[in-house]
């Protein structure tokens, strides 16, 4: 049996010489313990040597995809061929491939993993000719042109600029937001009008930077950055301004921020243009499709073009809303029907009552073309620009058949109506089989002329209150009448003949009825006087 070992210097094949000893697997390791038990057990057949590191990455590398070098093809056919013997291997995908190319016998094994790792521990010993200085150079070199190449044609590597630049643009629109506004609330308080005379925030840093103070608008030219009409405006409102008086050092500081917020302007067009070139070298169709701002944030979110390719289209539409479509679920409302795909400018265009529709058939077809871009070897758009004018003619499509019913022209879409059985035979009401009692009208009458009854009455008793707290008002006075007179008849007991006529006028002043009660005392008044 044959080995074939490889090396970071060259590939070497191996004879094993004691086949009977490979059966004892686990004590396979003490016949590699010193040089001599392992020339003992396998002996060097050819050792074809790498001229340069170079040489030795591209073996290398065809390796990893499982494919054999011209040199491992020559060497193959030059000895296994000649021995007709079977070929141990490492990689079992290596054996597959040689077998298949160059119909050799291959065995992979647990025995042969042993004994490769037996090998590798005596390599000095079985190779000779090769200074371990010089394997460990070879050793070190490979290592680093290996992890070079994988960074640079990495698939996953390639669309990390990408979410580097998107992330950038990013930051830089909310630092740019932060500075602006800080600018100019500063700015205001020296020339507030300013302010509401130019909305754009780039003309008026500017404009600012040009001029500084207020007192030079009237001098300073502004037909840079401004038309004569805005122009005459901002230095009329310079003469008559409400703003405070500021110190140099506050307008040397303000423009410096002015600086600031210019640069970071400029460094950001600059990036959307670069962000826009890497677009359309990795992802065109999708750029086509959904812009290159919504493209790379798509990737951006996903982590990769490779993981984006991965995503259902359903996943793709509602990427960007998580939170929203979980707040959904748990709440049991309706699901969102667009995240971060809703910014893009064939969603933008519609109406609201069509953007649901249009964001489906939109992620449908930027699936598409994400795995286009990803997995295709065409580096072209012209997938994406046919993709995009069908969901254009479908737009087209829907906004027109929505006119065309109101104003009552479109013979070629005119909607029919469902048709629906009409029966003339009753149906049965299942309102009489209620036992509860239904109450008529005249009921409801009597009911009316009971509460109107019973109304009045509570009127009349009222009435009667009142009438009852008159009356006893009445009495009080007629008491203190009869005290003043029994005072005056102390006074004058012996003239019998006034008190008559005064018993007299007594009933008459009362218009209630005296109580028993008091006609007694009244009665034993008179027996006492008399």
């Amino acid at each position: 049996m044959l080995v074939l070992f490889e090396t970071s210097v060259g590939y070497a094949i191996f004879k094993v010489l004691n086949e009977k000893k490979l059966q004892e697997v686990d004590s396979l390791w003490k016949e590699f313990e010193t040089p001599e038990k392992a020339n003992k057990i396998v002996k060097l057949k050819h050792f074809e040597k790498f001229q340069d590191t170079a040489e030795a990455l591209a073996a290398f590398t065809a390796l990893m995809e499982g494919k054999i070098n011209k040199q491992l093809k020559k060497v193959l056919k030059k000895i296994v061929k000649e021995a007709h013997e079977p070929l141990a291997v490492a990689d079992a995908k290596l054996g597959g491939v040689i077998k298949e190319k160059l119909n050799l016998s291959c065995i992979h094994s647990p025995v042969v993993n042993e004994l490769m790792r037996g090998i590798r521990s005596q390599m000095d010993g079985l190779i000779p000719g090769v200074e371990p200085r010089e394997m460990a150079a070879m050793c070190l070199g490979l290592a680093h042109s290996l992890s070079r190449y994988r960074l640079k044609f990495s698939a996953d590597k390639v669309d990390t600029m990408i979410v580097q630049a998107i992330s950038l643009l990013d930051d830089l629109d909310k630092e740019l937001n932060n500075y602006i506004m800080r600018c100019r609330e500063w700015y205001g308080w020296h020339f507030p009008e300013l302010g509401k005379i130019i909305s754009d925030n780039l003309t008026y840093c500017k404009c600012l930077q040009k001029v500084g103070d207020r007192k030079n608008y009237a001098s300073a030219k502004l037909s840079e950055f401004l038309p004569e009409e805005v122009e005459a405006e901002v230095k009329a409102a310079a003469e008559i301004s409400m703003g405070t008086e500021v110190s140099e050092e506050d307008i040397c500081n303000i423009l410096h921020l002015c600086t600031q917020v210019i640069e970071i302007s400029e460094y950001r067009t600059q990036l959307y243009e670069y962000l826009q070139n890497r677009m359309m070298a990795i992802a065109p169709n999708v750029t086509v499709m959904v812009g290159e701002l919504v493209g790379a944030r798509l990737i951006a979110h996903a982590g990769s073009l490779l993981n984006l390719a991965k995503h259902a289209a359903s996943t793709v539409q509602i990427l960007g809303a998580e939170k929203a479509l979980f707040r959904a679920l748990k709440s049991r409302r309706d699901t969102p029907k667009y995240g971060l795909i809703y910014h893009a400018s064939l969603v933008g265009q519609t109406s609201p009552k069509h953007k649901g529709k249009i964001s489906r058939m939109l992620a449908a077809k930027t699936v598409l073309a994400i795995r286009y871009d990803a997995f295709g070897e065409d580096s072209s758009s012209a997938m994406g620009v046919e993709n995009r004018a069908k969901l254009e003619a479908r737009l087209r499509t829907l906004e027109d058949r929505g006119i065309r019913k109101i104003s009552g022209t479109g013979k070629a879409l005119a909607k029919t109506e469902k048709y629906e059985h009409k029966s003339e035979v009753k149906t049965y009401d299942p309102s009489g089989d209620s036992t509860l009692p239904t109450c008529s009208k005249k009921r409801k009458i009597e009911q009316v002329d009971k509460e109107d009854d019973i109304t009045e009455k509570k009127a009349k008793k009222a009435n009667i209150k009142v009438k009852v707290e008159e009356e006893e008002e009445e009495e009080e006075v007629v008491e203190e009448e009869e005290t003043s007179v029994k005072k005056k008849k102390k006074k004058g007991k012996k003239k019998h003949i006034k008190e008559e006529p005064l018993s007299e006028e007594e009933p008459c002043t009362s218009t209630t009825i005296p109580s028993p009660e008091k006609k007694k005392k009244k009665k034993k008044k008179r027996d006492n006087e008399d």
